[in-house]
């Protein structure tokens, strides 16, 4: 059997046990051997230039496209597609999104969406640590790399842990920074859950991107060093700017 020479691609390319290859993932697989060649920022041909050179109709040429632009090997740039640079590596540990960024020689940012307080929720309220109906933070936030929109955070804390968010907290900069460095408080340890979806119309329209793009969503349950519950973060990342780094131990 053919394998691929790169550790952790497809076998065979995907190409089916039957030998029998679809028109569009033939175009498909021509088409990252010309990403690779052109590199981050090169223009890849028109969708007429591409039918003609590989001899098939424009609706293949652009399934094949499609493909490459939900992978995050290509992206669009104005009326044309260009080749897109590396995934974000965001490592599932307690560091921030703005630490993670950062290591990547990125420069992080966030838009303030909105900044709201309501009465605490029963089912919010032991995730947060407050009594039903106590005054809790709402922050919704949209994520920049280099200015680039590439994800939507929803961070909801008691007010009585932050009583003055609203006044005191810079939105584009780091709230795990803030906790710690102005409020003294030290995170412990939390509980991450990620799943595959697709944003909403109204995240769609934040994020930038198209509603049938997926979405990786993680949703985190965070303590401080006293084990004591201190936020609720959920987290929408593009799925194709983004992918999750983590190291395993073994445990006896």
């Amino acid at each position: 059997m053919n394998y691929q020479s790169t550790p952790g691609a497809p076998v065979r390319s995907g190409v089916p046990e039957h030998g029998r290859v679809p028109k569009y993932y033939a175009v498909k697989a021509k088409l990252a051997l010309m990403v690779d060649e052109l590199g981050e920022g090169g223009p890849l041909p028109t969708e007429r230039d591409l039918a003609v050179r590989y001899e098939v109709s424009r609706e293949t040429v652009r399934q094949a496209i499609r493909e490459l632009l939900l992978e995050g090997r290509l992206r669009r740039r104005g009326r044309g597609t260009v080749v897109a640079g590396p995934k974000l590596e965001q490592p599932l540990s307690l560091a921030s999104y703005t630490e993670g960024v950062r290591r990547q020689g990125r420069r992080p940012g966030r838009t303030l969406i909105s900044l709201d307080r309501f009465p605490c929720p029963e089912a919010l309220a032991p995730e947060v640590g407050a009594e039903r109906g106590a005054p809790v933070w709402h922050m919704e936030r949209v994520l920049l790399a280099d200015d680039e929109r590439v994800g939507l955070e929803s961070t909801y804390v008691s007010e009585a842990r932050a009583p003055r968010l609203d006044a005191d907290f810079d939105p584009d900069s780091s709230f795990y920074a803030y906790l710690h460095d102005r409020l003294g408080i030290a995170f412990g340890d939390a509980d991450e859950r990620i799943e595959t979806v697709l944003a909403t119309p109204r995240e769609a329209l934040l994020i930038g991107t198209p509603p049938a793009l997926p979405m990786l969503l993680l949703h985190r349950v965070s303590r401080d060093a006293d084990g004591c519950p201190l936020e609720r973060v959920r987290t929408l990342y593009r799925g194709d700017r983004f992918s999750f780094t983590t190291h395993l131990g073994r445990q006896d």
